[in-house]
């Protein structure tokens, strides 16, 4: 395999011929679902769990919200739910920075707008988990907001229904986490 192509960079531009080991890994988990079910929780899980480790560390309370948010979302069991974030979590970690854009990406060109804001809140409230936005999660959403095109407004507005949980905006919290 070419450095461009495992870069994500030479080969094919269709989504579906991508080799995205991270999404893949995860579609694996969700086999009782239809196949493009599967790869759109599998993003979506991913982008989750991206969020969550850009501190280079998950906590308890965000793995739980994961799970729970994957379990909604894909409408899974808590014990498939729970497998889904856990192979999420380590994708991310495994390929974190190679298919962060890629998938992210991917996971624009399949959703809708309404799908793109609700991910939006989800990462806000995975974020949160511990009633704290650190200044670093907010921007790696703002990033992925960038990623998945939601215009500024709108990234704006879902922000600000989290806006109670912003370091940021509270006092005598560090601004550089």
């Amino acid at each position: 395999m070419s450095l461009l192509k495992f870069l994500g960079l030479g080969g094919t531009s269709d989504p579906d011929d991508r080799d995205l080991e991270g999404v893949r890994t995860i579609v694996d988990a969700l086999d009782t679902l239809p196949p493009d079910r599967a790869r759109h929780l599998a993003a979506f899980a991913y982008i989750l769990s991206r969020v969550a480790h850009v501190d280079q560390r998950v906590s308890d309370e965000e793995s739980r919200v994961i799970e729970r948010v994957v379990a909604q979302e894909g409408q899974l069991p808590p014990a498939q739910a729970k497998l889904v974030a856990e192979i999420a979590k380590a994708q991310s970690v495994l390929f974190g920075g190679i298919e962060d854009f890629q998938v992210t990406r991917e996971f624009s060109s399949r959703a809708t707008h309404e799908e793109k804001l609700a991910l939006l809140h989800c990462l806000f409230a995975v974020s949160s988990a511990d009633e704290t936005i650190a200044v670093i999660e907010d921007n790696e959403i703002r990033r992925i907001a960038r990623e998945l095109r939601i215009e500024h407004g709108d990234y704006i507005a879902v922000r600000m229904a989290h806006r109670q949980h912003l370091g940021v905006l509270k006092p005598d919290t560090p601004s550089a986490d």
